[in-house]
């Protein structure tokens, strides 16, 4: 009986309002994604880098592996796809709402503030950053033994972004929610040691951890820039979840905790229904008995004033 009436709040039905009750959530989104935009725009901290520190900053400058434009596609867009499925089975537009609104979106954008903040303040040089200084491998240092950069100038400010991965933090920010959101829905963990859920779960891990080496086979980034930014991903993700959703291994894992809240006003509501009703039974009883004491008042009354038999036949006799 719940699940009929909830399964009524469609993103037709109850979309709209949904939005609106969460409107401060959404601009708050909207500053995060411009923060974002500014962040990759602000040049970071030109770090010192002496001639002595060029031994571990001489790898081949090479293209990404994982295209930027790529890291969207399945950080955001799969597990949208994801969401939408579910939804279309349980028509719960709550679940469908905060799993995008604070899974995909605020998980993926407060991991890049956070990023590209870092980022921006560390200023460390990139593992190919020899080649982004000097293309034509000729080194030059000032007097202080700090390089002077002969390089094409967007190339040399991507290369003091090191510190930590943007693409590992973005990929699991945005795979490790999916893990745990497809772990709260298959109940991977209700200790009935089904393997087979398990892999599922552990599938969006694989594929930022995969991402992540491609960081480090393509020399943009060192190893501690990518432990960091996965580090730093799963953290993120994993307080936004739970911020929606109970932990994955609850017995009611697989809903958000506005299904719960709806259970809860349908239950209040059946509840003040009934007493509702049981009061209107009480005051149609006691109604019904004051005016039962009424007309016994009415017909009492009537008695006393209206003569008897006895005094009717005394009064003709007397006549006669």
């Amino acid at each position: 009986m719940r699940e009929v009436q909830l399964g009524s709040h469609t993103v037709k039905s109850h979309g709209v309002k949904v939005a609106r009750t969460h409107m401060h959530d959404w601009l708050i989104l909207l500053l995060l994604g411009a923060i974002v935009i500014v962040l990759n725009i602000t040049h970071p901290f030109y770090r010192f880098v002496g001639k002595d520190m060029m031994t571990d900053l001489k790898y081949p400058l090479k293209s990404n592996t994982v295209p930027v434009w790529s890291v969207p596609l399945y950080a955001m867009l799969l597990p949208m796809i994801i969401f939408h499925g579910f939804y279309f089975r349980r028509r719960d537009v709550y679940d469908l709402h905060h799993a995008i609104l604070a899974g995909l979106l605020y998980s993926v954008l407060i991991t890049g503030v956070i990023t590209d903040s870092i980022k921006n303040a560390v200023g460390r040089p990139r593992p190919d950053f020899f080649w982004r200084c000097f293309p034509d491998g000729k080194d030059v240092y000032d007097a202080l033994g700090n390089v002077i950069c002969h390089g094409e100038a967007s190339v040399i400010k991507e290369g003091h972004k090191s510190f930590p991965s943007g693409h590992t933090s973005w990929s699991f920010a945005g795979l490790c929610f999916l893990s745990l959101y497809l772990s709260g829905k298959i109940k991977a963990f209700d200790r009935r040691g089904h393997v087979a859920k398990l892999c599922i779960v552990l599938l969006p891990f694989l594929v930022a951890s995969l991402v992540g080496i491609s960081r480090v086979d393509d020399y943009w980034h060192h190893w501690q820039d990518v432990f960091a930014g996965g580090l730093l991903g799963i953290v993120v993700s994993t307080l936004c979840y739970l911020q929606f959703f109970p932990p994955p291994y609850h017995n009611d894992g697989c809903r958000p905790y506005a299904y719960f809240q709806m259970l809860e006003e349908l239950r209040d509501g059946q509840g003040t229904n009934a007493t509702n009703g049981l009061n209107v039974l009480v005051m149609d009883a006691q109604a019904l008995q004051q005016q039962e004491e009424a007309e016994r008042s009415n017909h009492a009354h009537i008695g006393f004033s209206e003569p008897n038999d006895r005094s009717l036949d005394d009064m003709e006799s007397g006549r006669k």
